[in-house]
């Protein structure tokens, strides 16, 4: 089946803030009458985050793993007028257009391993390996960005992946990269062997379907955080991304090596 790119909703009520994050996000009312937790562009960490939001959240969803469905949202300044706290209301404003958000998932909890044993060792793997992937530095003890509902694990905040986004432009020399960060995860304990994973896992992610997810972000995205052309910054992380995949013995041994022997 395709991968159908992320639907536009329009905001029609900011509902309340969610204080924990350091983008500022919020459970927003959009005219679908669906509530979703909003990155805002206009937030301190800017549209490179929405960027990693997207790509890294696409990428998960294509991998079959449990990605809250990603929207964009469409915000009127106006809305801001309505809000009596002045932080919100410049955050607001500056966020006018495109900003990106996530299903909210009622009466979902935070992710505690209190229950090792219940923890599938496949599943840990594959998402080790997602991680290592997209080079998310947010998944460990401290900060796990997993929630429990329904019964089920799922991965929430994908952020702070692609992070050498924010050291250059040029990161396409990046894409061997190792990712030492993986010896923090919060499932590397728990996971199978990773090199078990891998085939199945780059299997999902065809070319095609990587130049699809990224042909998504949006310009307004890019040409705030950039000044460049739109196509060819796209093609950068599509390049990126294929060549890190071609790569990924490079942090398939890493992982492999610090679940083995961890510190």
């Amino acid at each position: 089946m395709e991968h159908q790119r992320p639907r536009t909703v329009t905001a029609t009520r900011y509902v309340t803030p969610l204080r924990e994050g350091g983008s500022l996000p919020a459970i927003v009312e959009a005219d679908d009458d669906g509530l979703y937790v909003v990155k805002f562009r206009g937030a301190g960490q800017g549209p490179k985050t929405l960027i990693a939001e997207l790509v890294a959240g696409e990428i998960g969803r294509v991998l079959g793993l449990p990605v809250p469905d990603i929207v964009f949202v469409e915000l009127d300044a106006a809305l801001s007028k309505a809000e009596p706290d002045p932080e919100i209301q410049e955050l607001l404003k500056s966020s006018a257009g495109l900003n990106i958000g996530l299903d909210f998932l009622p009466g979902s909890l935070a992710f505690a391993p209190a229950a090792p044993a219940r923890i599938d060792p496949v599943f840990a793997a594959h998402v080790v390996w997602f991680d290592a992937y997209v080079m998310n530095v947010d998944r460990t003890p401290r900060n796990p960005n997993l929630l429990t509902w329904h019964g089920k694990t799922w991965l929430i905040d994908h952020g702070a992946a692609l992070y050498i986004h924010h050291l250059s432009d040029d990161f396409l020399s990046r894409s061997a990269a190792p990712f030492p960060q993986v010896a923090d995860h919060i499932f590397l304990p728990f996971a199978a062997p990773i090199g078990d994973v891998s085939s199945r896992m780059a299997s999902l992610l065809p070319q095609d379907a990587i130049e699809h997810i990224v042909c998504g972000i949006p310009d307004s995205w890019i040409a705030a955080s950039r000044g460049s052309d739109p196509d060819t910054v796209r093609d950068r992380y599509a390049t990126f991304l294929w060549q890190r995949l071609e790569k990924r013995a490079v942090f398939e041994e890493e992982a492999e090596r610090a679940r083995a022997c961890p510190v």
